[in-house]
Order: structure tokens, then sequence, then C-alpha cells
């Protein structure tokens, strides 16, 4: 268990790499041809290695990354018109995707036309984000970055320009849609100017406030750890500790008075001992970097296969149990040791026996936590799991007559062990999926997820029936009436699941599975809602051309509650005809982990903070924008970037969720 302590913190510190051959079947060239005194066309030509190719512009969803062009910095020109490709596409039907692909073999070529004022003043910058194939393997999407300036037009004579097309001379930013549809829409808007850009980003905090009323989320928090600590005494972990704590307080139940104060700071000091995890995650992290922690990879997979050993240990294969040394010498400093120091050691004794069952419970409930990104949110959540975990050992040692009289280990304790097990497999799978949706490795979409949850909970089922049976199970000549009905119960949920296979919406666990859009068989496609756009900047444009008000939505991979919402809510027939017809719905993902283009770093509370990712990017215009940084987090907005009403966190009321929309929708004014 030492061993297995460490592991846990050196996981988050250093994560695993692999070397390999680097490939580079693509090499991309731009060259750029001046056409008039105020015109020019920009050619990118890819050149392919043989057995190779490059996707389309255009492919479908949920297949192969199309090749796009991110028009990053355009100074002193505009574009015109759209990148068009003008080299031959192969079309051909791909099993692995299930629908028909185009790519280009050879050579790619496409031809973006410009225009300008001064040809010498002309900057662009970009990227080519684009996938390469062959007929045995991928390579991961990657980035071509090009930079166009100095262009020479003194060739062709300066033509007479009206008023009304003289080009400004200002910096644009064109921003990376993020699907298909986002990308068609690109070309129907006029980009703002960088200046109106930094309006929408301008901080609204004290206007936002003004709507607030108040919040009682760490009420939630608190009440969420209570109930982890209260299923965690029923773990069989917790009973070794029981002769403990008998033989200990049985030696001090003299004088009441003084077994009152002693039962007291035990239970203070359960609650000290279960706390300090918490605060030490909130003090060496911080609030702003606990998203960026529970959707790293190395974290959600160690949970994940921590998870899995301890079920494969419940489930009879081996025993995880702390060196007897630890115990006994504890046990010992507990016993010789006067006054508040022995019990404190007491109390420690029962934190590391019970870590086998309670170290799962508390890296769930930790991880579940920091996605809430509220700073308090860890050490509120352990302090009700404290407090649960400490009131009947509170109220034991002050009786610890009546600890005697406790139910004795047996076959019961093996059941629960078993059934704990399962749960423990069951929740594996979503660690594994936040860092799956995080990084899109695309190896655990919503169909797998919930077959192995169908797999699992009637698994549960016949075991809890007696079908099945384990080496360390005692002989069961009957059934129990608990174990008939808890059997049941699991086979009905494993049946309750079966339509999710095919799309249904399963509202009762849409906070575990991935979202629908990684569904590859959706029969109930069209029901669900979603975002218009996923950038901040682009969808602001859209709503100004389109003079519609916006309903920002910051989301996350590993939150929980926003996939609650989105199935629940979203999917109702009026919130949906609101969201797709009267707003601009902004999807924003903090945890998302694709790499921007160009890092930049920005200054905050007087500290230099660099924004890396496209997550980072919407975290950071969260916190700045509207004070905070937890998920779900909803505003709707005006055209110039300011609230229309109170803001909107996760409450699964429809009503109340229509009635907000409602007041945002007759708040608007172009």
């Amino acid at each position: 268990m030492k061993k297995l302590i460490s592991s846990f913190f050196i996981t988050l510190i250093f994560a695993l790499s692999a070397h390999c051959q680097i490939l580079e079947p693509v090499k991309w060239t731009s060259t750029t041809k001046v056409t008039s005194s105020t015109t020019a066309e920009i050619t990118f030509t890819a050149q392919i290695d043989k057995g190779w190719h490059v996707y389309a512009t255009d492919l479908a969803e949920n297949g192969p990354a199309p090749t796009t062009f991110h028009f990053t910095s355009v100074k002193n020109a505009k574009l015109a018109g759209a990148i068009q490709p003008k080299s031959t596409l192969q079309k051909e039907y791909d099993p692995n995707f299930e629908m028909e692909l185009r790519w280009y073999n050879s050579r790619a070529v496409f031809v973006q036309k410009i225009s300008f004022n001064d040809a010498q003043k002309v900057e662009i910058k970009g990227n080519i984000h684009y996938m390469t194939c062959n007929d045995q393997s991928c390579l991961p999407p990657t980035d071509y970055n090009f930079e166009i300036k100095n262009l020479d037009a003194s060739a062709f004579p300066k033509s007479a320009q009206s008023a009304e097309n003289e080009i400004i001379e200002e910096e644009i930013v064109e921003v990376i849609p993020a699907n298909n549809a986002q990308a068609a829409i690109i070309d129907t808007v006029s980009i703002v100017r960088i200046n109106e850009n930094q309006n929408l980003w301008k901080p609204v905090i004290s206007e936002l406030k003004a709507f607030e009323e108040t919040n009682n989320s760490l009420l939630w928090i608190f009440l969420f750890g209570f109930f982890a600590g209260f299923l965690a005494l029923f773990t069989p972990c917790v009973w070794p500790v029981i002769p403990m704590t008998v033989s200990y307080f049985l030696k001090r139940s003299g004088d009441k008075k003084r077994g009152l104060r002693d039962a007291i700071f035990y239970g203070l000091s359960i609650i000290i001992i279960y706390v300090a995890p918490g605060l030490i995650i909130t003090a060496i992290f911080g609030g702003n970097a606990l998203n960026a922690i529970s959707t790293s990879w190395q974290l959600n997979i160690f949970l994940f296969l921590l998870l899995v050993v301890f079920a494969i240990s419940f489930l009879g294969a081996f025993e995880i149990t702390l060196p007897s040394s630890w115990t006994t010498k504890l046990d010992a400093k507990a016993e010789n040791t006067a006054g508040f120091l022995g019990i404190l050691m007491m109390a420690g004794v029962l934190s590391l026996v019970s870590f086998s069952c309670t170290g799962p419970i508390i890296g769930g409930l930790l991880a579940s936590l920091c996605t809430t990104g509220d700073i308090l949110a860890p050490a509120i959540g352990m302090l009700g799991f404290a407090i649960a975990l400490a009131i009947p050992f509170t109220f034991f040692a002050f009786f610890p007559s009546l600890l005697k009289n406790m139910p004795k280990s047996g076959g019961w304790l093996n059941t629960v062990k078993v059934v704990l097990a399962f749960i423990e497999l069951a929740f594996a799978l979503k660690f594994l999926s936040v860092a799956d949706l995080a990084y899109n490795w695309r190896i655990l979409d919503r169909e797998t997820f919930i077959a192995l949850w169908i797999v699992i909970f009637a698994l549960l089922g016949f075991y809890l029936l007696g079908k099945i049976r384990f080496a360390h199970d005692s002989e069961r000549k009957h059934t129990s009436i608990f174990g008939l009905f808890s059997g049941m119960i699991s086979l009905a949920f494993a049946l309750y699941m079966l339509p999710g296979l095919w799309g249904a919406p399963l509202t009762a666990i849409s906070a575990f599975p991935p979202p629908l859009r990684t569904q590859d068989f959706n029969l109930y496609k069209g029901a669900e809602t979603h975002a218009q756009f996923t950038d901040y900047d682009l969808g602001m444009t859209y709503a100004i051309e389109q003079k519609k008000p916006v309903v920002i939505d910051f989301t996350g991979f590993g939150c929980v509650n926003c996939r609650k919402m989105e199935a629940s809510v979203w999917i109702d027939p009026r919130v949906k005809n609101l969201l797709e017809n009267d707003f601009v719905l902004i999807s924003l993902w903090v945890d998302d982990k694709t790499p921007l283009a160009e890092p930049y770093e920005v200054t905050e509370n007087d500290k230099t903070v660099k924004i890396k990712t496209i997550g980072d990017k919407w975290s950071y215009l969260q916190r700045m924008k509207f004070g905070a940084n937890a998920q779900p987090f909803y505003v709707i907005l005006d055209n110039n970037g300011n609230p229309l009403t109170k803001k909107y966190t996760f409450d699964e009321n429809i009503e109340r969720f229509l009635d907000w929309l409602k007041v945002g929708k007759g708040s608007y004014r172009f």
C-alpha cells in the first residue's frame, strides 16, 4: 500500500512518453501570384508521398479530420471568397469509418484570392490543419504554418477605387471552425475589427452580479461529499478498525466527561486527516488549474487503472492489505501515547486501514469536484466526506460498549466486496472516458461505454440472484429477499440502457456516458441540441449579422452535470426550438486539449498565465470576463457582449431554464 500511495502522487507529476520514427509524407509549399495592383492569388501545394493521401475540405462528421485553412491574422488585406480546391478528388467507401471518403493523391492544390490597397503592407499568417493516411495507418492531425507578406505589384498600375470599395487598413482575426457547418458559415459573415473583438472580451463581472441571487452550490458540494462518506461506512475495509477502537476507548471509558471530550477530539481528528487532501490540492494547484488536472490523461488513466485493480481485488483475485508493521506500530503508539496525541494516532489507524475501500471513493470524489472549477470544492467536499465517516465513530467512541454488538464479518461482507467491485468497474470507465474525450482518442465512444455498462450491471444482477459465485463466497442455498430485489433492479437497469445503443438519450445516466455526438449509429439523431459555434469570436460575429442574442455554454468533457443538462433539459422540444431559432448557441469546451497554433501569455492576478490550448483560451475567457470557472455555466449576451439576465448553472428544472431563456430574449435590444 505504501508503494500504491507513492505511485499516486508520482503519476500526477510525471507523464509517460514514447519515441517513434517520425514520418512526413506530405510537404506543403505556398506561393503568391499578384494578378493586379489590388489583387493576388495564394497557392498552397501539397506534395504527397506514394501510397499516402490528404483528405478533402468538406468531409462528414465522425470521420477523419478534413483539410482546413485557418487565416489567423490578416493585415491590410481582405480574403476574396473561400479557399478553392484545384486538384481532382478520389472517392472511395471506407468500411472503417462506414462512409464515403474523398481525398487527394500525389498532389493537392488550393487557391485563395485576396485584395488589398498596398501590396507592400500585406501580412497574412495562418495554418493548414490536415490528416494523412495510407492503407495501413493514419498519422495524427498536424498543422502547416504559413506567412505571406511584402508582395510586389509594381508591374501593375494602381487603379482608382471608389470610397465604398476602399479597403480599410486593419488587422482581422478569423477563428478556427469546429465542424463543417461552422466552416460553411465563415463565408457568410463579415469579420469584425480587432478593437471590436476586444470589446466583446471586456469583463462584465459587476453587470452579471447585479442579476445574481444567493448561490447554495457549496451546500450541494458538501452534501455530495457527505453522501460519499456515508457510502464509505458500508465498505468492508472499515470494519477491521472496530476492534482497535473498542480496545482503545474501553480503557478510557471510566470518566464520562473525559470520554465525551476524547470522542469529540477523535471525530475532529478523523475530519482533519481526511480534509487535508482537499486542502493540499487547493493550495498547490489552485482553482484555475483544477480543470486541467482533472482532465489530464495521466490522472484519469491512473484512476481508471486504480479502480480496476481494486475491483479485481474485491472479486477475490488477491488481497490489498497494509503491511502489518504499519498498523501494529501505529496502534502501539496510540496505546502508549497519552492525551490527544494518542487519539490522533488512533484516527490515523482508521484512515490507513480503511484506505483500501475509501481510497477509490476519495479519488473519485476529488476528481468529480475538480471539474466544478470552484476553488473551495475539494475542501468542502472532503469536509462532508469526513464528517459522515466521523459521526458513527465519534458516537461509538463515547459509548464503546455498543461496539461489541456490531455484526461480525462473514459471507455478507464478501457480497459487499463483489457488489463494490462491479460498481468500481462501471465508474472506472468514466475516468477513461474523460481522458478519451479531452484528447479525442475515440477509443470509448458512447455505444461502447453503454455496452460495457449493460454487461457489468447484468452480471451484477445475476450475482445477486445467486447465479454467479466466486471462490471466496460462502455457499448459499437460497436467494435472500434483499438479493432478489437487488438483482431485479440491476437487471432492469441493464435493460433500461439497451436503447442507448441506438442513440436513446438515457436521461437517468446522462452524466456518465460520452455525449451523443460520439454515437456512430444514432436512430434518434436530430432530437438532441447542438451548438452552432464552438468559438466565441466567430459566434458573436454571426450573432451581430443575424441580430440575435447569444447563449454562451461553458462546458467540459469531464463535466457530468453538463451532460445531464444536455440530455434532460436541452432535449425538450421547447428548449431546443428557442436555442436553435431565437438564439445563437456557442459551446466553449474549457478542457479541450487541442493546441493553439500560436500559444500566448496573459496576466491574471499579477501572474503570467500561458494559453496553450483551446481549452485554456475559453477557461481564461470565463474567468476574466465572467469571474467564474465552474461548469456548466450559461450566460445570455447581447451583441456587445453584455449580460441580459442572471447566469444559469446546473438545474435540471426545464421550466426554470425556459423562463431564463425567455427573460434573456425579452431583454434583447439590437
